[in-house]
């Protein structure tokens, strides 16, 4: 199209009006479709968003993660590289199974409708998906690859079945992994989790415990450093001793771990977790009526609970004595509730002197209290603070006198010549529960035989499907509503043909997430859970865009899978996602949006009322991707009115080519000053979406806009003369121009339409990203701030190469410094050129 054939320009810019249209001309050209074509010469980017949990429609979070993922993978297709940036469904969950118990209805119902809402908001918020790539983990095409990875987990002897605590939630019937409780409480649903003795299924992530702290360091520099932090804190490596302590009435001694074994001489009790199956052997038979009372009170506690420093420290003395291995000296075991039973071997050797929990049940028990670190502080004894820093050991025998270090290596390799001890590592992370007691889920691909045990349900016979259950039959019953579906529970046993029954948890939706980038390279493979040679071909993923709030979920277990699947040879790499940019929250009156607090705000109703670009932009200029937006704070009508003024530039000048028509040939390069200002707007755009500073790209495009309107506007003043260059210049079209494109990152409606109106075909999306002329960025002059004692006196326009001595003496000439100074001696001139001089004047 030229610009002499295009559109009648209206007389003004509402960016509502074009949604439609646009939309429905991207639907035909396909433009974000990635090629797999390997002879494509084009440079690969593979950019995912972290894939949505379809709740409903999408919220003001959604508007925001998706506009910054949005706009760096537009930049990187404007940059000519073959870009994939796929969308899916994190699907299955249990608000659907909630929702489908109110409707009476199939999870399904509730999802699929959901999907769609929400995939229809996408093509409206004009995200630059690739469509074809689409998929839903609820699907059983998706969720059988979850049964077969698990199945070559248990091969691998990575993934079991055991007994045990688990967190339980009251409110949702189901268990939580431990990365699933936040304070005592369910992450999802709030409620305060009670610990219950299960049989579950685990993946064994601590196997791989050493492997994702080292290979952290290959995301340094790329990820969030909180992020890395917050995993290192939660892998929770220390460095100690295992030491066996003897137990009378007992023929295997009991192995605690310790990170201070320099302190073994102040254990002056030993303390084992009430509710640990070990406490009840350990006790004496007089003793066991106590106990047993006392699990019950501790059964009603919650974790945080029973470690808050508040508490009365309770426990049960269980009429048994420990040998303290390095003085022989029998110390007395008890029962408490402050130690929990999946810390460590649920056991500790206490120090009371040196711990500040010890020491409370101690002084609450009448136990002793015995300093063998000398700080310099106070007696804990008398002063109920324990003193936990560095130190010179004291009535510690043979290690008296040593420093920590030296002790601990000292006291390691007495217990090791003993052979009571070694030295040792412990993990603060526990294996991931994967098993779940609801129904919307991926059922495990298990059969428990009365002949086999647990035998994998074959490769040929998955996937394994869920029944079709509904409303009612999927109230929570404290087991899994598959347990009720007996057609579909009972089957023959793969192994040996005689009656068995399904396993009737379902997995972590975790599971799904895990693995879900490499799906998208083949989306649509029946023979395997994805192609490794496409995989290969994009993976790992360039940039991975989502909030930080899953720093110790979904990051930390997709790490995990990314391990074992190139143990198993399907990945050349060993790291999921090469860049993460977390994004903020987006909140209102300084609080997050809910319902209760009456708050939220409707981006459907935003997005009608000022536009998809002016909501985008809104969320783009507020703030750096990190940080959280108050939506109290922005003003989207300000975005309405910058948009227009971005749509009156292209307007002017498709006008004032169409008044002169087809003979406007080349016209030279246009007006020198604007010129400049495009070109270093050019460059500067470029290094801020390189570094993610949008908001700041934004501010660049808007003093564009406003250099583009003074250059029309002179010219349309002066009516022909030479005062100004006016919407004919070459270099105003030039600006508008650059302008559609570098905004086709955060407004592409407007952008097209801009496009449109300079003549081009669309997409915009399918332009090239401009390139900066370097003559044009070089400056004539800057401006050179002058201060006197540190305050503004005077500015000079100078040249960029001016030296220190040529500033100084201009500086010290300048009218504004000279009224300043009035005579008074200068004892010192700071000058740094070519921006700054500072006087120092008595």
């Amino acid at each position: 199209m030229t610009a002499a054939e295009s559109p009648q320009v209206a007389q003004r810019y509402d960016p509502r009006d074009v949604q439609e249209k646009w939309q429905a001309r991207w639907a035909e050209l396909d433009p974000f479709r990635a090629s797999e074509d390997p002879a494509d010469p084009r440079e690969r980017f593979y950019l995912v968003d972290m894939y949505p949990y379809p709740s409903g429609d999408l919220h003001m979070g959604h508007a925001e993660a998706y506009a910054i993922g949005d706009a760096l993978a537009r930049y990187h297709f404007l940059r000519g590289r073959n870009v994939l940036h796929p969308i899916g469904w994190d699907a299955f969950g249990l608000p659907a199974e909630n929702a489908a118990i109110r409707n009476d209805s199939h999870p399904a119902d509730w999802t699929y409708a959901n999907i769609e809402t929400q995939a229809a908001s996408f093509r409206r918020y004009a995200v630059s998906f690739d469509w074809s790539r689409r998929l839903q983990t609820c699907d059983p095409e998706y969720y059988r690859w979850n049964q077969w990875l698990f199945l070559r987990f248990y091969e691998r002897g990575l993934a079991y079945r055991k007994g045990g605590y688990v967190n339980w939630c009251p409110i949702d019937q189901t268990v939580l992994a431990n990365e699933q409780v936040i304070n005592g409480r369910c992450e999802r649903c709030g409620a305060e989790v009670v610990r219950r003795v299960l049989t579950q299924w685990y993946f064994k992530i601590t196997e791989y415990a050493d492997r994702l702290l080292a290979d952290a360091a290959q995301l340094e520099g790329h990820w969030p450093e909180r992020v890395l932090l917050m995993q290192r804190n939660w892998i929770g490596r220390s460095e100690g001793a295992e030491v066996r302590f003897a137990v009378e009435g007992r023929d295997e001694p009991v192995t605690v771990f310790t990170t201070r074994p320099d302190t073994l001489y102040g254990a002056t009790f030993f303390v084992v977790a009430a509710d640990l199956p070990l406490a009840e052997e350990l006790c004496a038979p007089e003793r066991l009526p106590e106990l047993r009372a006392y699990v019950e009170q501790v059964r009603k506690l919650t974790d945080i609970e029973r470690q808050s420093a508040e508490r009365e420290k309770t426990g049960v003395f269980l009429g048994r004595y420990a040998i303290n291995p390095v003085n022989d000296e029998p110390i007395p075991v008890w029962a408490a509730d402050y130690v929990l039973p999946d810390y460590g071997t649920g056991a500790i050797m206490a120090v009371p002197a040196h711990d500040q929990g010890d020491l409370g049940f101690a002084r609450a028990h009448g136990l002793e209290v015995r300093v063998v670190v000398d700080t310099g502080q106070p007696d804990p004894a008398q002063a109920g603070v324990a003193t936990v820093g560095e130190g010179t050991l004291v009535n510690s025998g043979s290690i008296n006198g040593l420093d920590k270090a030296q002790a601990i290596a000292a006291i390691t390799a007495i217990l090791e010549e003993k052979g009571l001890g070694k030295a040792a590592v412990s993990y603060r992370l526990r294996d991931w529960l994967v098993s779940r007691q609801r129904f919307w889920g991926t059922p495990i691909p298990i059969v428990h035989c009365p002949s086999c045990d647990e035998v994998p349900v074959p490769d040929d016979q998955l996937p394994v499907e869920l029944p079709d259950l509904r409303g009612q039959d999927l109230l929570p019953r404290g087991v899994s509503p598959l347990a009720a579906a007996q057609d579909w529970v009972n089957v023959p046993c793969p192994a040996c043909g005689e009656p068995a029954t399904r396993d009737t948890d379902t997995m972590d939706t975790f599971v799904d997430s895990s693995w879900y980038m490499f799906r998208y390279c083949s989306p649509h493979d029946t023979d395997r859970p994805f192609d490794p040679e496409r995989v290969r071909r994009w993976a790992p993923v360039d940039m991975y865009v989502g909030g930080v709030e899953h720093a110790i979920l979904h990051l930390l277990y997709a790490r995990f899978f990314t391990k074992i699947l190139y143990d198993m040879g399907l990945l050349d790499f060993t790291e999921p996602f090469t860049r993460l940019i977390n994004q903020g929250q987006v909140i209102n009156c300084g609080r997050a949006m809910s319902k209760s607090l009456g708050n939220g705000v409707d981006l459907g109703e935003q997005i009608e009322r000022f536009g998809v670009d002016a909501i985008r932009l809104t969320m783009i200029f507020a703030s750096p991707p990190a940080d959280d937006i108050d939506w109290a704070d922005v003003r989207p009508e300000a975005m309405v009115k910058f948009l227009a003024r971005v749509w009156r530039v292209a307007a002017d000048v498709a006008a004032a080519d169409a008044a002169a028509g087809p003979a406007a040939a080349a016209r030279g390069t246009g007006d020198a000053e604007l010129r400049r200002v495009t070109h270093r707007t050019i460059d500067e755009v470029t290094r801020l979406v390189e570094a993610y500073h949008l908001n700041v790209a934004v501010a660049r495009l808007m003093e564009l806009v406003s250099a583009a309107r003074k250059a029309i506007d002179s010219g349309l003043k002066a009516r022909g003369s030479a005062e100004g260059p006016g919407p004919a210049d070459p270099a105003v079209r030039e600006a508008a121009e650059v302008l559609a494109v570098l905004l086709s990152l955060f407004a592409p409606y407007t952008a097209e339409e801009c496009w449109e109106l300079l003549g081009h075909e669309p997409s915009v999306a399918l332009a090239t990203w401009p390139l900066a002329d370097p003559a044009l960025l070089v400056l004539d002059t800057v401006t050179c701030v002058v201060q006197v004692n540190g305050k503004v006196r005077d500015k000079l326009d100078v040249p960029p190469s001016i030296t220190e001595a040529e500033l100084r003496e201009l500086a010290l000439a300048a009218p504004g410094v000279l009224r300043t100074l009035d005579g008074r001696h200068v004892s010192r001139v700071i000058v740094r050129p070519p921006k700054l001089v500072n006087i120092v004047a008595a």
